[in-house]
């Protein structure tokens, strides 16, 4: 349970929260917390939202950014995000096997296939790549 003091929220160890995700495979918990009203002061009760994400690291997602406008010979001033896809990007089936295979020989890891189906934007990639490069470290 989350406990809330002042602006701080203290929250069971990450591990707890993101346990009943796994199954489900998804990488973020969210959970919605209200305040009490304080009708002295005329203040109205508003929800907080809070969001833990497994995020990749900021110059990962940059580097696949380069990487994935590069492979599709997108323009040096194309916008090109972690949220973007590759098929908004103009990618096909081809075109995301050559980005992979870029991402590969770039960090010198290996992506196996079943997860390389299932990149579909920059983010993805970058998730997998940091998970990989510190997999290989370890």
């Amino acid at each position: 349970m989350a406990a809330i003091t002042g602006t701080s929220i203290s929250l069971p160890a990450p591990s707890r929260l993101l346990q009943q995700n796994q199954a489900s495979g998804m990488r973020s918990v969210s959970l919605s917390i209200h305040r009490k009203s304080f009708p002295s002061l005329g203040l109205q009760a508003t929800p907080l939202r809070f969001c833990v994400s497994c995020a990749a690291k900021t110059e990962t997602v940059e580097k696949v950014c380069e990487i994935v406008k590069k492979q599709l010979a997108l323009p040096a001033d194309s916008s090109v995000t972690g949220d973007s896809t590759f098929t908004d990007l103009g990618a096909d089936s081809l075109d995301t096997v050559e980005i992979v295979m870029g991402l590969e020989e770039e960090f010198g890891i290996t992506v196996e296939e079943e997860n390389a189906q299932s990149i579909t934007t920059v983010n993805d990639a970058a998730e997998l790549i940091d998970k990989l490069v510190e997999k290989r470290g370890a």
